[in-house]
Formats: structure tokens, sequence, C-alpha cells
């Protein structure tokens, strides 16, 4: 079958299992919606909680039924979800586009209580290494996602209810997550309001979201701020192109998906601020990026220098990235098509949903809703919008041949909105 047709079949059996679970699912990191932490409270402190997450995230099986976690509609999973319909009904695929008001209404729905700003956070309470965030408790990177897709609807339906939920998104990170000490470091709180952690990813997207609502409405508050965020971050880069998580100690890890937010972050930054300064960070970024996360065959590493896990995150990550970078290298498109290929090969169950991770011995099936099924069906609805672009474009397997004489081109530094916008993440 091409792979096109294939593409477009998966994707149909993608959408319908996620209707038929109603949009809602377990999460890598949903252990603390445990109902056993109620009927034996003494579990409920901080080693247990740290040890029941990562026990669970790393199981083979699926204990959540046992452990009376219930599934659920995560506002960032609903964000992707909107995304991939309103590309979808542009590609033909008319079930989409029935989809696309029932989505903003749920993200109506799913709003933090109890802040006046339009934001967002997760559909399950998760311990960090010191604090406990509650569920719902607002954040950066969900509210972020969740502005962004409420943005592209703006775009496609001219919605005003959408444009101004994503400004006041963008009132809130400017007022209550925005920080600096007054000369070089700026940044954005990260999980919470109070903690003036220093995330780069963080801190892009949210500089990437206020540089798309400044160019919606004009307002230049948003501007300057989110060039000084980005300017840090940018500086943080590592001579080899490399970002490190971030700047704790226990922070130093360099991975896949969350350097693919930085380059998409970055390049949505000079689209929407009408700025080159960061084209040279991103090039670089991108070299590291394409030399460093992806296995001869197609899978793409987690991490920059091992290649287990192989996570349906990253799968999707790297096809976003790779598509909305493609005038950078020639090769992005037909990499992208293998990767997507390798996905069906290893992670893809015929019952109509993707797997979580491939480990070296063993791969765990649970078929999380937001960490692997959202996501896919963005990079799938992308990929549908890629064959539209340049249906020429169909041998999965041509990347190999480019991958080592291949250098990144010049294109245009002013990244045209249109462009961006066929491929928004």
């Amino acid at each position: 079958m091409p792979l096109d047709n294939q593409l477009g079949a998966k994707v149909l059996k993608l959408l319908a299992y996620c209707q038929a679970n109603n949009w809602a699912g377990y999460d890598p990191y949903d252990a603390l919606n445990s109902r056993i932490f109620a009927i034996l409270p003494f579990l409920n402190s901080r080693l247990p909680r740290l040890v029941l997450t990562q026990a669970l995230k790393r199981s083979p099986i699926n204990l959540r039924r046992l452990l009376l976690i219930p599934k659920a509609q995560n506002p960032k999973a609903i964000a992707l979800f909107l995304s991939a319909f309103l590309k979808l009904s542009r590609s033909g695929v008319a079930e989409a586009g029935s989809f696309v008001e029932p989505m903003i209404e749920r993200l109506i729905a799913l709003r933090s209580q109890g802040v006046r700003y339009w934001c967002w956070g997760y559909s399950f309470p998760w311990q960090t290494r010191t604090i406990v965030v509650p569920t719902g408790a607002p954040n950066l990177v969900c509210s972020t996602f969740v502005a962004n897709a409420l943005l592209d609807a703006y775009e496609h339906r001219q919605d005003p209810r959408c444009l101004s939920m994503a400004a006041s998104t963008a009132e809130y990170i400017l007022d209550k997550l925005y920080w600096t000490d007054g000369n070089s470091i700026a940044g954005f709180s990260y999980p919470q309001p109070n903690l003036r952690n220093q995330v780069p990813n963080a801190n892009f997207l949210g500089a990437a979201l206020l540089c798309r609502v400044y160019k919606h409405t004009n307002e230049q508050k948003f501007l300057e701020p989110a060039l000084r965020v980005a300017r840090y971050s940018a500086a943080k880069q590592h001579a080899d192109g490399s970002w490190d998580y971030g700047e704790a100690a226990s922070q130093r890890w360099i991975d896949n998906f969350h350097t693919g937010y930085n380059l998409c972050a970055l390049q949505s930054i000079g689209c929407y601020a009408a700025t080159n300064e960061f084209e040279s960070r991103m090039r670089h970024g991108f070299e590291f990026y394409r030399a460093h996360f992806f296995r001869e065959d197609g899978a793409p590493r987690y991490f920059h220098n091992r290649t287990y896990p192989l996570d349906i995150h990253c799968v999707a990550q790297s096809i976003i990235t790779l598509l909305l970078l493609r005038d950078i290298d020639p090769a992005n498109v037909p990499l992208a098509r293998s990767i997507f290929q390798w996905a069906m090969n290893h992670m893809w169950d015929e019952r109509g949903f993707f797997y979580y991770r491939v480990l070296r011995s063993y791969t765990i099936r649970a078929p999380y809703m937001r960490w692997a099924q959202a996501w896919m069906l963005l990079a799938m609805s992308m990929l549908l919008c890629e064959s539209m672009r340049n249906p020429e474009i169909q041998d999965s397997t041509a990347w190999l041949k480019h991958r080592d004489a291949s250098h990144p081109r010049s294109c245009d530094p002013e990244f045209p909105a249109a462009e961006l916008e066929h491929c928004r993440v």
C-alpha cells in the first residue's frame, strides 16, 4: 500500500479509537489520580508518590484499573486534537471538521478554576522532586499548547472567542510568570508561578506564544519580554548546538522532543516577531538534532547519546519538527515519512492506537491518550498536509542517501507566516 494511502487509513482508524474513548485516557504521569491514596492516606507522601509514578510509567503491564486510576480528558490532548482536526479538515478528512467546535467547547470547560486568566493545567496532580503540582493548576507549557490551538482555530475560522482566550493566556504569562533580575537574566516560571526555574523549552514556548499574540493584537507589551526571555535561553545553547533540558544540576540531560520544542519555538519567534535574530541558533541546533537523534532505520532516539527508550512522543515531535523546518534540509520530509513508517512497524496496534515505548527487552503497550494518540494524530495530520503540498515526494527511504552528504541550505529568513501556519504546532 502506498504510504499516503496507508497514512489516510490509519488516521481514520486512530480518530475512531480516540472518539470511541471520548478523547479520554491514561497518562504516563497520572499515578496520583489513584483512589488508593484516599483509601490508604499514609501512602500520600513524597516518596510513595514518586515511586508509584515511576513504577507505573516503567511497567510493561498497565495496572491503572487495579489501582483505581480513572481515564481523563487532558487539556493538552484536547488542544492537540483541535490543531489536528483543523489540518485534517483542510486535507479532505470531512469527519475531522465536525470535531472542531466540540474541542473548543471542551477547552472552555477544562480551563483552570479560580484564576481570572484563561489558562490550563494537567488532568492529574504530579510530584516533582520538591513539590506537588495540583490537578488543574495552570502551568506554562500546557497553557501555551492550548492557546496555540485556539489561535489555529482563530486563523482558520476567525472566531473572536479563540483570539480573546489566547490573548488572556498571554496576559497570564506576562503578569504571573515573567520575571527578570533587572539585568541579563529573564525567564518564565515553570511549573508554578513561584518557581524561578530556567527551562529553555518552557521559555521558548512562552516567548513564541507572546510573539504570536503580538502579531494578532499589535500589543507591543508582549514583544520585548518575549525577546528578552528568548535571548537568555538562546545564549544557553552549547557549542555543539544542544540545550540541556534545564539549568538545575538534576536537569542536565538532552532529549529529542524538548529539543524539537526549542527549534519549533525559535522558528515561530522569528516569524511572528519578524526577526532573524535567532536563525543561526536554530540552524545550529537543528544540525545537532539531525546528527544525534535518529537511527539508521529512522527510529528517533529519546536521548542524544543512547538509543533506548524509543518513545512515541519522540516519534510525533520528530515528524512535526522535521516538517516545520523542512526548508532547512531537503531530506527532512522523506526522513519524517521514514519515522512514520518505523512507528507503524513497531508501535502501532491494529486496534487503532500507538504504544508508549519500545525498550531494549520489552515494549510498553499502554495506549496513552495525550502522550501517544493526540501527538501522533497531529503529526499524521501534518504528514497529510505535506503530501498535498508536495505529492511527488513519496520515497520514505530517500533521506538515507542524503544523511551524510547533505547540509542545511539557505531559506527565507523571514519565515513566511503561510509556511508556519501550514505546520503550526
